[in-house]
């Protein structure tokens, strides 16, 4: 629950969704997603979108999301690869050349910040930049490396090292950055996307004066994101990071809520704050020994969940916890958690 009983959302003017995981997977939406923005929007609240994919303009993005059924405007939507190249925009002179690793899209977001996008290494680059595209192969990786030792600027959209899909988590940008990193024995010049802040930050300049929630299905990415940007998260259980990823959370990844699905935007029985406050624990009850630690009790699942980030994050117990009870044990099982 959240700390007063009420909405999570009546406490802030802008919600930022990410969307692989939250709004939709791959090109289907996430249950009860539509229904969640549509009841934004009918209440007035502002909305936006934040994501790290370099393969769609903010265009293309809010006309998938209409055609699932989700409101969204072009100017909703944020994406690193508007980003990245707004940022080489700003430094390069017009016209300059710049060796697009990514989808066309990409390609797009360079002429439409004034520069010229090119293919080749003897083309003379003055930058590489560098997203998610599904055609990305070898023989673009290999010109990259040849521009980047040449001397070119080298700028990633994000490092997501997966992208979620229906047959489970598959190799993201990140994963395509790690290569180029490897053959050149270094990291990028910059990364724009998630969990670098700029997005979010541009966001909740949107909310003036109010707070902005982000919600996001990512710890190393959306909530990163977000704690770096100094803006209140919810990590929903819907996409890529699970409970046991988020109990081994190290403090920069760690939410400020958690719900199962959207309805904890707006049902304060489906959220919870982390960690647990005090002896506040929901009817649960954590003992840790030097042969690890012990739930019982009863009570909300969730709320189980936020006693165990309790005792996870404050007394830094790895593995997974045992059950005392019945309660306990199912409640387990239904964190994932289950021996």
């Amino acid at each position: 629950m959240t700390d007063t009983g009420n909405r999570l959302v009546d406490g802030y003017a802008l919600v930022v969704f990410d969307l692989d995981g939250v709004i939709y997977l791959i090109d289907r939406p996430i249950p009860g997603a539509v229904e969640a923005v549509a009841r934004l929007h009918g209440e007035g609240r502002a909305v936006a979108y934040a994501t790290n994919n370099a393969s769609r303009r903010a265009g293309d993005v809010a006309d998938l999301l209409t055609g699932m059924g989700v409101q969204a405007r072009p100017d909703e939507v944020l994406t690193a690869a508007a980003a990245a190249a707004q940022l080489l925009g700003e430094r390069l002179p017009a016209g300059a050349p710049v060796l697009v690793v990514g989808a066309e899209a990409l390609r797009s977001e360079i002429r439409a910040a004034g520069l010229t996008p090119v293919s080749s290494a003897d083309e003379s680059p003055a930058a590489v930049i560098q997203g998610y595209g599904p055609q990305v192969g070898w023989a673009d990786l290999a010109e990259a490396a040849v521009a980047v030792r040449g001397g070119a600027t080298w700028v990633a959209t994000n490092t997501d090292r997966t992208l979620p899909s229906g047959r489970g988590p598959l190799p993201g940008n990140g994963a395509l950055v790690a290569a180029l990193a490897t053959a050149l024995g270094r990291d990028p010049d910059e990364v724009v996307g998630k969990p670098a802040p700029e997005l979010f930050a541009t966001a909740a300049r949107r909310a003036g004066e109010g707070r902005t929630l982000v919600v996001g299905d990512r710890l190393d990415t959306d909530i990163e994101g977000a704690n770096r940007a100094g803006l209140d998260s919810l990590l929903v259980l819907t996409g890529v990071s699970d409970v046991p990823e988020l109990l081994a959370a190290p403090s920069q990844q760690r939410p400020t809520y958690v719900s199962w699905n959207l309805t904890g935007l707006f049902d304060p029985a489906e959220v919870v704050r982390v960690p647990a406050a005090g002896a506040d624990n929901g009817g649960w009850h954590m003992v840790a020994g030097a042969d690890g630690w012990e739930l019982s009790g009863s009570g909300r699942p969730l709320d189980a969940l936020a006693a165990l980030c309790a005792v996870a994050w404050w007394r830094g117990l790895g593995g997974r916890p045992r059950s005392a009870s019945p309660e306990a044990a199912k409640a387990l099982e239904s964190l994932g958690l289950a021996s």
